[in-house]
């Protein structure tokens, strides 16, 4: 695959805008379970056209314009809980992450903490967390952390959505990349 840094920043297939649906605490031990084919099936009844997941935790990509709120809300009404669900347009999501400082680590290493909200990140307290072999780069919309060590082990890591005081969801840098090939299919 090219680089991040060479990829247009604006993906549109077909008659609609492609989005990128980011569901956090989705099948993860035993909780919130939620099927990806009935999550695509409950996103064409939304209005999403083509919609295409990847793995089981949560990442879709669809064609239409759908909120936020009105997936939570479906998921809850649905199945009974109701996960924190982000929604960014092909551009926002790509440029996220051709905006990735680091030169293109191994894709496991590197995480993508997307944002729901503009934040205000305590760096203070994420310097003490920070382990020696750690990179932390924050931007407006999104915290990059290579952790060659590795995501569980990282005390940074865990902390990262209390850091940033708003909801995140993180991915690492290969789902990343697996969805850009979502969208640019």
């Amino acid at each position: 695959m090219a680089s991040l840094r060479s990829v247009r920043y604006a993906v549109a297939k077909g008659d609609g805008m492609k989005s990128v649906i980011l569901l956090r605490g989705i099948n993860v031990g035993g909780h919130g379970k939620l099927p990806m084919k009935e999550l695509c099936e409950m996103l064409e009844g939304l209005g999403a056209a083509n919609p295409q997941s990847y793995i089981q935790s949560g990442n879709v990509v669809i064609e239409g314009d759908i909120t936020a709120a009105a997936v939570e809300d479906a998921i809850e009404a649905l199945k009974g809980f109701r996960p924190r669900v982000l929604v960014l347009s092909a551009a926002s999501f790509i440029k996220i992450a051709a905006d990735t400082p680091f030169d293109e680590p191994v894709g496991k290493l590197l995480h993508i903490w997307f944002a729901s909200a503009p934040f205000t990140f305590d760096q203070a307290k994420a310097d003490g967390l920070l382990a020696p072999s750690e990179r932390l780069h924050i931007s407006e919309q999104a915290i990059y952390l290579h952790a060659p060590d590795g995501i569980g082990r990282s005390k940074l890591a865990e902390k990262m959505e209390r850091l940033a005081g708003v909801p995140c969801t993180a991915r690492n840098l290969n789902t990343v990349r697996k969805l850009i090939e979502m969208l640019d299919a």
